[in-house]
């Protein structure tokens, strides 16, 4: 006999407390195996694709692509054959809120875990998710067989039965006791569109009301009396017209929607958008900022790059680029000026200097704008930090960076020049102390050693926590910095 079994939305990790569906990986009838992928989530951290504990035959699917689940929501239910493998048990499954740290990803181990309801034994995958145990292991491991457990489970959800209503009749009081119903979507949905949860009978097992009755319900009230509701929902009072959504939209998705009458479209703040709204809205909450700038003529770095970039034979290893050379800069500045390189603990009054630079930079990708973080840029060479930025940079438009690769900065440069720009004034990236903007490096008239030259100008700027040091202090990293960018020989003597 068939045991179903309810996978909930697990915690992935770093503090995360919801993730948006973008893509499912299967569909309701097909048959899953332990650790397989079965949908595409987006956090406001990155693209996580989440691997299912269980084997079997998908029963139900909980949410469309586009919404949003928190942690602990049911994704999906998995019909397990008792005795073949089956991911954790249904006490592991039920505490998939629970606490932990790590990604939705695959560290082995093994513990134990009960059977579930059933009086067979389950297996465990061994890889942990957090909020589910693994099983205790077996002797030998059988394969689920689709055709017995397809017929013995319907491949879709039975939808919500509905019977015609002849005359409207007056809404019954409420139903004292618990509700049937175990889905935080559910609910949201029937809060979202004042219904009575208690006034709907579920389709479910055991009355259990499910996301089809919700919606049922909700088409029923727009139609009016005309349109067959579920059952047990009674029709609106005679003469009293339904009461419509407070925000009715056209043409919704998870792009955005635009508002009936008019021509203003709202767009969700949530994912990697939401995120950065938070952080920069923290930042500047927080964070008592200031900028200052210099111009400095980047000829000589220009051709010191082109001189690394030309050397051939045993010699010659990858390109450098110029980002790579300002980063590495960077770590050379924040070496002498150690304060830039910290943070500030709010709750002891303190400034927390940092042992190790964790270079964050900005990248553009069509998700959004990330700081992916090159991890001990202060003990990497031009070289090595460039080859770091490609990586990182490849990543982050794949939408393949890890949470871990994107949190634990320090300093973060920022070079909006790609974008055409001289000038910014950039936010701090919160928890940190600063951040250095780098604009285009152009072509422009310059004085050089007293005569009027064209050369290569570059708009050096930084913003930085007042808090953690004052204006000498900021303008020296920064001059330090125009230096080596207008004299790259002065960073030798650093190296």
């Amino acid at each position: 006999m068939p045991q179903v079994l309810e996978f909930k939305l697990p915690d992935l990790g770093e503090g995360l407390t919801e993730a948006e569906i973008v893509r499912w990986l299967v569909e309701v009838g097909d048959v899953v195996a332990i650790d397989q992928p079965v949908v595409e989530v987006e956090t406001a951290k990155a693209m996580v694709e989440v691997p299912c504990p269980y084997g079997g035959v998908v029963t139900a699917r909980f949410g469309d692509e586009g919404s949003e689940l928190p942690v602990g929501a049911p994704l999906l239910t998995v019909a397990v054959s008792v005795g073949a493998d089956a991911g954790a048990s249904e006490e592991g499954a039920g505490a998939a809120s629970g606490s932990g740290s790590g990604g939705a990803g695959a560290a082995s181990g093994s513990g134990s875990a009960g059977a579930g309801s059933g009086s067979g034994e389950v297996e465990s995958s061994g890889n942990v998710l957090v909020g589910y145990g693994t099983g205790a292991p077996v002797a030998r491991r059988r394969r689920v067989r689709p055709t017995a457990v397809a017929a013995a489970v319907p491949a879709r959800v039975p939808v919500a039965p509905v019977v015609p209503v002849a005359a409207p009749d007056p809404v019954p009081d409420a139903v004292p006791g618990p509700v049937a119903v175990v889905s935080p979507l559910v609910r949201k949905l029937a809060r979202q569109h004042d219904l009575d949860l208690r006034k709907l009978s579920g389709s479910g097992r055991d009355g259990l009301i499910l996301r089809a009755d919700v919606e049922s319900a909700i088409r029923a009230l727009a139609e009016g009396t005309s349109a067959p509701l579920p059952a047990g929902f009674a029709a609106p009072a005679a003469g009293v017209a339904p009461e419509p959504e407070a925000v009715p939209v056209s043409g919704a998705s998870s792009a955005g929607r635009t508002v009936e009458g008019s021509a203003a479209q709202r767009i969700p703040l949530r994912g990697v958008r939401g995120a950065v709204a938070d952080k920069l809205s923290r930042s500047r909450r927080e964070i008592p900022d200031a900028t200052c700038w210099v111009d400095a003529d980047a000829t000589e770095l220009m051709a010191a790059r082109a001189a690394m970039n030309s050397v051939a034979g045993p010699a010659a290893g990858p390109k450098v680029s110029v980002l790579a050379l300002l980063a590495r800069i960077c770590t050379a500045a924040l070496a002498r000026f150690p304060e830039l390189n910290s943070t500030v603990d709010l709750e002891a009054r303190e400034i927390v200097r940092l042992p190790e630079v964790h270079l964050g930079f900005a990248a553009q990708t069509e998700r959004g704008l990330v700081v992916p973080v090159v991890r001990g840029a202060q003990a990497r060479n031009a070289e090595s930090i460039g080859a770091e930025i490609a990586r990182l940079t490849e990543a982050a438009r794949a939408g393949r960076l890890t949470p871990a690769e994107l949190t634990g900065g320090t300093f973060t440069l920022n070079n909006y020049g790609v974008f055409g720009v001289d000038g910014s004034t950039p936010i701090i990236n919160h928890p940190e102390a600063a951040m250095l903007g780098v604009g285009r490096i152009v072509p422009k008239p310059w004085v050089h050693q007293g005569e009027l030259a064209v050369r290569q100008v570059v708009q050096l700027s930084l913003t930085f926590d007042h808090r953690v040091c004052d204006g000498g202090t900021a303008g020296g990293f920064l001059r330090y910095i125009a230096d080596c960018v207008e004299q790259p020989a002065v960073l030798l003597r650093t190296l």
